[in-house]
């Protein structure tokens, strides 16, 4: 995501930064999430998505946060979430909404739909 908003000239008007919690551990140390929610709920679930981008916004002092969580694979170890399935949330102050798809295709095609996915649905709230 922040790879196609900062393609754009100038984009540092509005784009504060953002932050990449590949693992567990750092979701809990960068964004303050509790490691036993992340545990408890999975790192790719509607509960991790939602605290990320709660924790985004505030971290950042921004108007919108947003998250993406999910598996794009090639592969799961099997107690996580399938290849293809992604949380993305987005919160602001009116509240903060995740949303759930299962894509299918490479790690690539994953990643770029995930993204698309993330870009469509802030689009969609500032409008």
């Amino acid at each position: 995501m922040a790879d196609r908003l900062t393609s754009v000239p100038g984009s540092s008007a509005w784009f504060a930064g953002g932050f990449v919690t590949y693992s567990k551990k750092m979701k809990s140390q960068a964004l303050g999430i509790p490691l036993e929610a992340i545990e408890r709920h999975g790192a790719v679930s509607k509960e991790t998505a939602e605290a990320m981008a709660l924790a985004v916004r505030e971290k950042m002092g921004t108007t919108y946060g947003l998250s993406v969580t999910g598996n794009a694979g090639p592969t799961t170890d099997g107690q996580e979430a399938p290849v293809g399935m992604v949380y993305i949330g987005i919160s602001d102050a009116r509240g903060t909404d995740v949303f759930h798809r299962q894509f299918i295709g490479d790690r690539p095609r994953i990643r770029s739909f995930a993204a698309q996915m993330a870009l469509d649905i802030l689009r969609r709230r500032i409008a």
